[in-house]
């Protein structure tokens, strides 16, 4: 069974930084995409970023481009996204995602493991 564990959430000013990591467990890796998700009260999961199996692709959100930035470390078996210039509108719940075998998207329905989620919250 995959298990994703997130940390690195909490509180932060805006134009601050933060890093979040999702450590994964229970099938190889190094095999498959990563992203990250974020759900802000009443509003639908969407897509923040993602990453192919070997850290040399990665595709961002319009909202983030530029200030957010995914990792990865095979060796560790964890994902990163490093925020900065965050603004209050980043505040949210983010998750960390594990994509089916082959895919590499920006679709909810391409990812078949999360994590529990981290909270994020940017004050003005």
């Amino acid at each position: 069974q995959v298990q994703l564990v997130e940390s690195g959430g909490g509180l932060v000013q805006a134009g601050g930084s933060l890093r979040l990591s999702c450590a994964a467990s229970g099938r190889a890796f190094s095999s498959y995409a990563m992203g990250w998700f974020r759900q802000a009260p009443g509003k639908e999961r969407e897509f923040v970023a993602t990453i192919d199996w070997a850290g040399r692709r990665s595709y961002y959100a319009d909202s983030v481009q530029g200030r957010f930035t995914i990792s990865r470390d095979n060796a560790k078996n964890t994902v990163y996204l490093q925020m900065n210039s965050l603004k209050p509108e980043d505040t949210s719940v983010y998750y960390c995602a594990q994509a089916k075998p082959a895919y590499y998207g920006i679709s909810r329905h391409e990812y078949d493991f999360w994590g529990q989620g981290t909270q994020v919250t940017v004050s003005s």
